[in-house]
């Protein structure tokens, strides 16, 4: 069993969300979740045997929200619900975005408007806390109605339909649902589409992109410290003064990050009077650029806070016994931050990159051609910049907004859609570019460095450069390159250097 974390519906922090993510987790609720659960799931029961007709209780779904369903067929509705829904292809989601999923579904759904069961969320409790990872397909979903496809496969699950991941094993759902001390689940009117109603797929998505776009600039902050000491760069374009009067909050964080780890460097003391006065936009501007990345992770890291809190099924029950349809599935918002952070994660290795290629050009830097020694016949980090090159054109091309696209579903009742499931989906692929080119410049830089001593850098860049070598030695000739950069990708996008960078990373603090 996992660790449980008592939650309140509709509270989940980004700290929790990110510990949910990197590591198992049960949620119990509180008993007013609880309460409010139960209360609405009557609500449902009173309509039923009202006869009243409501959308999705007792009616056909979607361009058939007018065809009533007896009563005797409530429950052959939900379940053909899943499996009609159920239509998803292309590669499973991973295990910690899954688990992710679960527990924001838990969340919306304790919120206590979507007329479930009790028994139902438990039976999602039980799933997470069990570590039972449904599989879910990752394309299907244009990010509207909910992500219906992906919550069907999660859903399906229930029935005893489907597979599931249990300690990076695939197993057939029943055997999951087993290990999970569950048997099929019968559902109730409504349930079927309260579990495939809502946003919690391209949420969970956007989440670990974020996540991951966090760790991407601690890290890149760490490497373009240790690359202006690499360069012998000027410190002034970090000078408080600067940034002060422009005021932008970003900035102004960025720029106190990269003082703190550049303090006290013997490298920038020793060409304190050297003619340089003005280094290249990669270099100086650093504070200006990664700010206005940082700003822009702060505003979706403000939205998806929001979002991975929200109940976003339909239709809704309210006081009163009130049932209203709306449209919170929409997922505009969660779209327009995945376009946002697309951005964030571009920008952060195409300035990275362009470090580099300023580190391995003698004219620019003064540094052994390519970073090595007996260039010509060693070409040392040549290639490494041309990969760096290529990811940040890769990155680029991805990041395209995608909230600009809409392509009508379901003859044309759904006929505006956010497409935010795929324009999270991309981000982790665009992370891990990003984290390549980052652990370039970190090798880059470090081998910059090398060139400068005896004389050291500042005692916090002295512990980054230490523990680089500790695991990749100097390059002192041409060796196999790629085990060297996958490693440092690995430091990436492992979040090691968000400690350098306090309080500048949300989910961390």
């Amino acid at each position: 069993m996992s660790a449980e974390l008592e939650v309140r519906a509709g509270s989940l922090e980004l700290p929790m969300l990110r510990r949910i993510f990197e590591q198992p987790a049960a949620l119990r609720l509180a008993e007013a979740d609880r309460a409010r659960i139960a209360a609405a799931a009557r609500s449902v029961e009173k309509i039923v045997a009202s006869g009243e007709a409501a959308y999705g209780i007792n009616t056909g779904f979607g361009l058939l929200a007018q065809t009533r369903i007896p009563d005797d067929q409530l429950a052959q509705l939900q379940r053909n619900l899943l499996l009609s829904h159920a239509a998803g292809v292309g590669a499973p989601l991973p295990d910690a975005v899954v688990r992710l999923v679960l527990a924001l579904k838990i969340n919306a759904l304790a919120r206590g408007y979507s007329g479930i069961s009790l028994t139902l969320v438990d039976a999602l409790r039980a799933l997470l806390a069990h570590e039972v990872y449904p599989v879910i397909p990752s394309q299907g979903s244009v990010g509207a109605s909910g992500d219906l496809a992906p919550l069907a496969h999660l859903s399906a699950v229930l029935l005893g339909i489907g597979q599931v991941r249990v300690g990076g094993k695939t197993l057939a759902a029943a055997e999951g649902l087993a290990r999970a001390g569950l048997e099929p689940y019968a559902l109730g009117a409504k349930e079927g589409l309260a579990l495939i109603n809502g946003t919690q797929v391209s949420t969970a998505l956007a989440l670990a992109g974020l996540f991951g776009a966090e760790d991407l600039l601690a890290a890149a902050v760490v490497a373009g410290a240790l690359s202006v000491d690499a360069l012998k760069a000027s410190d002034t374009p970090f000078d408080e003064r600067i940034h002060a009067i422009r005021g932008q909050p970003g900035q102004i964080a960025v720029a106190r990050a990269y003082r703190a780890l550049m303090q006290g460097s013997g490298i920038r003391a020793s060409h304190r009077d050297c003619e340089r006065i003005q280094d290249p936009y990669s270099f100086r501007c650093q504070p200006q650029v990664m700010g206005a990345c940082l700003d822009l992770l702060h505003q979706c890291a403000a939205t998806l806070r929001i979002e991975a809190n929200a109940v976003t099924d339909n239709p809704l029950l309210f006081d009163r016994g009130d049932v209203l349809s709306g449209g919170n599935f929409h997922a505009e918002p969660v779209a327009f931050a995945a376009d946002t952070l697309a951005l964030a994660i571009a920008e952060t290795g195409n300035i990275s990159e362009r470090r580099v290629a300023v580190l391995v050009d003698p004219k620019m830097s003064g540094l052994p051609a390519f970073l090595v020694q007996n260039s010509g016949l060693n070409s040392g980090f040549m290639i490494a910049q041309v990969t760096a090159a290529a990811l940040v054109a890769e990155n680029k091309a991805l990041a395209a907004p995608c909230s600009i696209d809409s392509i009508p579903t379901s003859a044309n009742q759904e006929d505006h859609v956010s497409m935010a499931t795929h324009a999270a989906r991309r981000l982790g692929p665009m992370n891990d570019n990003a984290a390549a080119v980052i652990g370039i410049e970190l090798l880059a830089a470090a081998q910059g460095v090398d060139f400068h001593r005896p004389a050291r850098s500042s005692r916090a860049l002295e512990g980054v450069h230490e523990a680089i070598r500790s695991e990749i030695p100097h390059y002192a000739s041409d060796r196999y390159f790629a085990p060297d950069i996958e490693a440092a990708a690995g430091w990436v996008r492992s979040g090691r250097f968000s400690a350098l960078v306090k309080g500048l990373l949300l989910s961390r603090q």
